[in-house]
């Protein structure tokens, strides 16, 4: 007789809390660990169709590294849908203003486009520095 395969329910979801310090990591490395927390990969009860993934904080976003001149060359950029409504800064300028905005974006194309990325980011957390004010979660 075959065992049945295991189907994880939503209300059985058990999440927990994982801290990631960015500081003197590479982008991408940073972000593929904390899209697989985010969608629940390393957990026994993975299945495709349910969030079954944890809370990330990443602290000390400002101190990211990219490979290379990437930090000069590389463009995050948008477009107001109007005649010279193209925007682009640089990866140096958006570390120096929104440093959270970096990691939010290289996290955001790690996660598959289903219905169930949005509930996923939204339990990312990202913070400039080292401070954060979900101390009393991670020390579960």
């Amino acid at each position: 007789m075959q065992p049945k395969t295991f189907s994880q329910r939503t209300e059985d979801v058990v999440r927990k809390w994982h801290l990631v310090d960015a500081k003197g990591r590479v982008l991408g490395k940073v972000a593929v660990e904390v899209a697989g927390w985010l969608i629940g990969k390393q957990k026994i009860t993975y299945t495709p169709n349910t969030d079954g993934g944890d809370f990330v904080v990443v602290i000390n976003a400002s101190e990211v590294e990219v490979t290379r001149n990437k930090a000069e060359t590389k463009l995050y950029s948008r477009h107001s849908g109007y005649p010279g409504g193209y925007k682009a800064i640089s990866f140096a300028e958006l570390v120096a203003t929104q440093p959270n905005k970096v990691i939010e974006h290289a996290v955001n194309n790690m996660l598959p486009n289903n219905k169930l990325r949005d509930r996923r980011l939204a339990r990312l957390k990202v913070y400039g520095g080292a401070e954060h004010p979900h101390q009393g979660q991670l020390a579960q």
